[in-house]
């Protein structure tokens, strides 16, 4: 996948666009993960080597972590991913990942909280796609496109179809 510049001739915005053999796309989207029970869990260390973790699996699935924070019983990935990805896969993928290394990694204090369970993510999540402009301006957008005219589409030569082509000699 490889990045691509457009600039828009109306807006003179620059977005940059994820380009592959079959697809030219710009999204993006909002995951919000919260701690099992929503206990207050995450330390500083863990949410450091969690940061280290979703760039690892993103990366993997392909996808660009725009931003990652978070708060002792959640956390905020802003991430670009390609049409192709199934979003649910990803954040089961995530989530399960994470979840391992952490409860391996930090087994003290899991432990402590969750009274040695295996478990560290809600079963749930949030997920929201969002784009760099809103719905109203796309709106102006498509209704400000040059249609084509009347005099303009008479002047388009029709592709004979197959069944209107005289067979030669």
């Amino acid at each position: 996948m490889q990045a691509i510049a457009y600039c828009t001739k109306n807006t003179g915005v620059r977005v940059n666009y994820k380009s592959t053999a079959r697809s030219v796309s710009d999204l993006k989207a909002h995951l919000v993960l919260t701690t099992k029970y929503r206990k207050k869990v995450i330390t500083p260390v863990m949410l450091n080597r969690l940061t280290e973790l979703i760039q690892h699996i993103s990366q993997k699935w392909g996808c660009e972590v725009i931003e990652f924070n978070g708060e002792a019983d959640h956390v905020h990935l802003l991430f670009r991913y390609y049409p192709q990805m199934q979003l649910s896969k990803f954040v089961n993928a995530l989530k399960s990942y994470t979840s391992q290394v952490i409860r391996k990694e930090f087994l003290a204090e899991i432990k402590q909280v969750y009274w040695g369970k295996p478990v560290f993510w809600n079963g749930a999540y949030f997920i929201a796609s969002c784009g760099g402009v809103t719905v109203e301006v796309l709106k102006q957008y498509v209704q400000n496109q040059n249609s084509p005219t009347e005099s303009e589409q008479r002047e388009a030569t029709p592709h004979p179809s197959r069944s209107s082509r005289q067979p030669d000699g």
